[in-house]
């Protein structure tokens, strides 16, 4: 038996090697224990020498006053560490619904993700949410089931969450010694061997597999490998030969199937009583990627040619900005650099509008703490000061090698209200703080309401609006009133028409302009816009086509229902004609617009609007009364379990109907009563309800 102390950050090897770096996320449902896993990996780490507490408000990541009051992580915070000779970038993420924006830029620059599940509850909604955006983007995984300590908790039952719910395969490699309150180590299924934490959740001891759970163990060491057998063919090779695996195989084949997509190593613990965290700290260094791992960065150059760039530090620089945030000491804005080397004082080309800025300061962050460095070189993340346009999404280069990388995707906003600083001289103030808040959060939205003048803030959800109302009044000191929450209607092309004529004719002295075209309108299966054009013998030159597109998109923005924006649609350009003299693309543009929005006149439309999956937990004897509930919400329930006297039912809700859902539930269940949603998409309003609406 021997006692294993933590790996501290004065390990003498070098942590700033391309192989040798982590670039990794937290990722996983609200209260599955993302950031106390964060927190304890910088105790773990060195990083930190006193663990903070989530219910206390002292961890390092949720360092804003609004995360700590209400207890839920709002704003991606970066950290650093360091961990057997590799430097560990981690970024802890949100994990309610309504920050999921803050999810989708952090999976955009970073290599590889901890899903954290809840041994309790197994996959919930946001995990899924959160899965299928690391899905998009490629991001490899490791999956960690927390809260092993708690009543009820089963590592079983959530393995196989993770792999009817996900889709994914699961590769257990360790065992839980004990169960719930008894619950005090693992046992490792690579090397056989037990570890065991001290009750103060200090150093642990390596121990041999406990008699009781040596059958177990090897039981279960033989279905890891015959399930990676199964999945890969050097492991297949020897399994034949062997009839085993041995650990070096094992670990190669678990790190190329993480890589690859093909399987998810799942490790257990509970980072609250800090039991499973210097495992899953060697597993993220064995399994998941490096940045010499990823392949190289593609972008495109000045001349339209798409390019790669190898995550070479003497290459030329390449970054990504993905965050921006206003501190009292200044703008921060966060990169992910992919290419090349970036030090203070130089001169960096924003590569989409040619801008060049200089870099003041570079920063390696600590969520609210900085430590300022000389220079950053591809594989960092890191915050820069002095960077005074830059936005989310902005590709920074070298001046002479410019070359634009394919921005995070922002979410379309869903909920809206009216806001208005309450004493007129605050009006500018108001105006200025809303400007900041939509540079470093763009899934936020300010327009101005053409018909009553307001100023509308729309973001992602009920929740998302009151943290942005609330910083400005903090923040800014400006006092806000809100209107109510309004969701955000779309309107859709159900029955279109064919061969609509259009001719844009217009002379007022000097050169006029003429743009003659016919269009078809048709519904498309899926939100969004296509345009086509099927002209054939020059009628419309390439140009002139485009320039119709453009106008097209121009007239989706007011639909002819009332006023929403227009999506769910095809428009084919089947014929045109041109003059020698007054055609051009203005004129073709403002052809396209005029007729695309007398064309969604003469079709049938329909009216759209958010829908939203709602997980309702509530104890059994409640469940008549929030069914009727969900009922008078038009809510369409998709089913119900029942576990120990718990039930939990699945609905999909209109999103209008769920504000102030929260506290009706804890008024109609004696406070007993949970809920999660996640956006579900759009669904057709009723045609009574739409008649309601459109009328006013």
């Amino acid at each position: 038996m021997r006692t294993v102390q933590r790996h501290l950050t004065t390990t003498t090897r070098t942590a700033d090697t391309l192989g040798a770096v982590r670039n990794l996320g937290i990722l996983a449902h609200v209260d599955a224990g993302k950031t106390t896993l964060t927190e304890r990996i910088l105790y773990a780490t060195g990083a930190v020498h006193k663990r903070g507490e989530v219910h206390e408000g002292t961890t390092v990541t949720d360092f804003d006053a609004q995360e700590r009051d209400r207890g839920i992580t709002i704003f991606a915070a970066a950290v650093s560490c360091a961990w057997d000779g590799h430097r560990v970038n981690l970024i802890d993420t949100p994990g309610h619904v309504d920050f999921s924006d803050e999810v989708e830029r952090s999976l955009r620059v970073l290599d590889g993700a901890v899903a954290v599940f809840d041994a309790v509850a197994g996959v919930e909604p946001q995990s899924e949410t959160v899965w299928r955006q690391a899905d998009r983007h490629g991001v490899p995984r490791i999956a960690f089931v927390n809260k092993l300590d708690r009543a009820g908790a089963d590592l079983d039952t959530a393995v196989a969450s993770i792999r009817e719910r996900l889709g994914a395969v699961p590769l257990v490699v360790q065992l839980p010694v004990g169960r719930e309150d008894a619950f005090t180590g693992v046992v490792d299924l690579l090397r056989m061997r037990a570890l065991l934490w001290q009750p103060d959740g200090g150093a642990y001891e390596e121990t041999p597999v406990p008699e009781e759970l040596r059958e177990e163990a090897a039981r279960r060491r033989r279905e890891l490998e015959e399930a990676v057998a199964e999945l890969h063919p050097d492991a297949l090779e020897e399994f034949y030969e062997a009839s085993a695996l041995t650990e070096g195989t094992l670990v190669r084949a678990l790190r190329e199937l993480t890589l690859g997509g093909d399987a998810v190593v799942v490790l257990c613990g509970s980072a609250y009583r800090n039991r499973g965290i210097e495992p899953l700290l060697d597993a993220v260094v064995a399994y998941l990627p490096s940045p010499a791992d990823m392949p190289p960065v593609r972008g495109t150059t000045a001349d339209g040619t798409e390019q790669e760039r190898e995550p070479d530090p003497a290459g030329p620089l390449t970054a990504l900005a993905f965050k921006v945030t206003a501190t009292p000491t200044g703008r921060l804005t966060y990169l992910r650099l992919y290419a090349g080397t970036l030090r203070k004082g130089d001169s960096v080309r924003d590569a989409a509008t040619g801008r060049t800025e200089r870099i003041g300061r570079i920063l390696r962050v600590q969520a609210d703490r900085h430590e300022e460095r000389e220079e950053a070189v591809a594989g960092d993340i890191v915050a820069v000061v002095g960077l005074k346009t830059a936005r989310a999404g902005t590709t920074l280069c070298a001046p002479g090698a410019p070359l634009v990388l394919e921005p995070p995707s922002v979410a379309e906003p869903v909920v809206s209200v009216a806001v208005e600083a309450r004493r007129g001289t605050d009006t500018g103030r108001l105006a200025s703080a809303l400007a900041r808040l939509t540079e470093e959060d763009p899934s936020l939205v300010v327009r101005s309401d053409p018909e009553t003048g307001q100023t509308v803030l729309s973001g992602l959800g009920e929740l998302h609006l009151e943290v942005a109302v609330e910083k400005i009044r903090r923040g800014q000191g400006v006092e806000v009133v809100v209107g109510r929450p309004q969701v955000s209607y779309r309107e859709t092309v159900v029955r279109g028409v064919t061969g609509f004529v259009y001719r844009h004719v217009k002379q007022d002295g000097g050169a006029g302009q003429f743009a003659h075209v016919v269009l078809d309108v048709e519904p498309l299966d899926e939100p969004g816009f296509e345009f086509r054009s099927t002209v054939v013998g020059g009628r419309v030159p390439q140009e002139y086509a485009r320039a119709v597109e453009a106008g097209c998109r121009d007239a989706l923005a007011e639909g002819p229902l009332g006023g929403h924006p227009v999506t769910g649609l095809r428009v084919v350009l089947t014929d045109g004609a041109t003059h020698s003299k007054d055609s051009s693309e203005m004129a073709f543009r403002a052809a396209g617009r005029f007729a695309l929005r007398d064309a969604l006149r003469a079709s049938t439309l329909q009216l759209l609007e958010p829908v939203a999956e709602i997980t309702v937990t509530v104890p059994e004897d409640g469940v008549g009364v929030v069914l009727g509930d969900l009922a008078a919400r038009r809510a369409r329930v998709g089913g119900s379990t029942t576990v120990g006297g718990t039930a939990q039912l699945t609905a999909t809700v209109p999103l209008a109907e769920l504000f102030g859902y929260a506290s009706r539930l804890r008024g109609r269940t004696q406070g007993r009563g949970t809920f999660t949603t996640r956006p579900a998409g759009l669904a057709p309003v009723p045609a009574a309800t739409a008649a309601t609406l459109l009328r006013g």
